[in-house]
């Protein structure tokens, strides 16, 4: 039974997904797709998780103007007041701002969850425990948490958190933020015992995180304070619309996490994986004898290892002699390149949207 009115989540999901294009498009970004064939999507997923342990009217979606019809879609339990609409896109900070905003006007008391939209958790039971354990810790007192991952491997594509001193069972003060750093210097990291993966998961106290904000960001803070008055009526909006296109571009991350000084982590293992690629997602799914993964379509290969195959649903692929490929068909697009180079697919998004315009994005 879900008790705790002061709890609140909010889902951010208003990013575009460029880096598993084709199948992730700018009108049908990956937070709405269904990877799996579960029958939800990765936003209907997070949902879900968190509606076991925050009630459902605290919950929140800031996601771009786009959206709006998708997420309503998709959540029909939102009411129209849960959905936070972006004009335009401006990073993490202005998103989470607004929402602490926005929620400050709502419960001056609330203790706020922010998660990504396409985040996968297998191990929700542990998942949903540390959550519950995170809000109670930033409810009494003014500190800033994130959530650890330990890392099993030294991934490049990740942040690394580096912890300090014990605080208790639970949670340690943060030493260093490390934005996707090198291989031998993963290596270092993973060898060390002291760094942990950044899993961009927040838990604060609703004051604690506007009062950090308006220290370390005071252009942010001071544009959408502003506006303290409109929040949760229906001059919100426009106030948004007006106001939000000249927030800073910047990361949580960079803005506040990075430099305040009362920044904790609670660490764990819950078979997390951000999905922000298509190499998460082979390394997710389940592989045949020659570790090849098809998703969605079905294939005949011969000859071949290690590729991913994602075509549209009841399409057949016949492939022979490639090794670490990414074959991706969406509507009007085919992609094929070398799984380890996936990091090249935002040029050829790029590349796609100069030379012959919006159709292909």
């Amino acid at each position: 039974m879900i008790t705790n009115k002061d709890n609140f989540c909010v889902i951010m999901g208003g990013g575009i997904g460029s880096r598993f294009w084709p199948f992730s498009r700018k009108t049908l970004p990956k937070q709405f797709l269904d990877f799996f064939g579960t029958g939800r999507s990765l936003l209907q997923q997070t949902f879900d998780r968190f509606k076991q342990v925050i009630p459902t009217e605290n919950i929140l979606v800031v996601t771009n103007d786009l959206y709006a019809d998708l997420v309503k879609e998709q959540l029909p339990e939102l009411n129209s007041e849960q959905i936070l609409l972006e004009p335009t896109r401006r990073n993490t900070a202005p998103c989470i701002t607004w929402a602490a905003y926005h929620i400050r006007a709502l419960n001056p008391n609330a203790n706020i969850v922010v998660a990504p939209s396409d985040h996968l958790i297998l191990k929700e039971s542990e998942f949903l425990s540390a959550i519950e354990k995170g809000l109670a810790f930033v409810a009494k007192s003014d500190k800033l948490l994130t959530l650890g991952i330990k890392p099993n491997r030294p991934e490049t594509g990740y942040g690394y958190i580096q912890v300090a001193e014990h605080i208790d069972s639970s949670f340690y003060k943060v030493k260093t933020f490390t934005e996707k750093p090198e291989l031998e210097l993963a290596k270092v990291f993973i060898e060390s015992g002291e760094f942990y993966w950044n899993a961009g998961l927040f838990m604060w106290n609703v004051n604690s995180i506007i009062k950090a904000g308006e220290l370390l960001l005071p252009e942010l803070a001071t544009k959408l304070a502003a506006g303290k008055d409109v929040y949760g009526t229906p001059e919100e909006k426009k106030f948004i619309d007006e106001n939000f296109p000249a927030c800073p571009n910047v990361s949580i991350d960079f803005g506040i996490m990075e430099k305040a000084d009362n920044v904790y982590v609670s660490l764990g293992d819950f078979g997390w994986s951000d999905l922000g690629t298509w190499g998460s997602l082979y390394d997710l799914s389940q592989k045949d004898e020659s570790e090849n993964v098809t998703l969605k379509c079905r294939s005949l290969l011969y000859n071949s290892k290690n590729n991913i195959v994602v075509l549209p649903q009841n399409k057949l692929a016949v492939i022979d002699g490639l090794e670490g490929y990414l074959i991706a068909e969406s509507d009007n697009v085919l992609l094929i390149c070398k799984k380890d180079e996936e990091h090249s697919i935002r040029k050829y998004v790029n590349d796609a949207q100069i030379k012959l315009g919006e159709d292909y994005i």
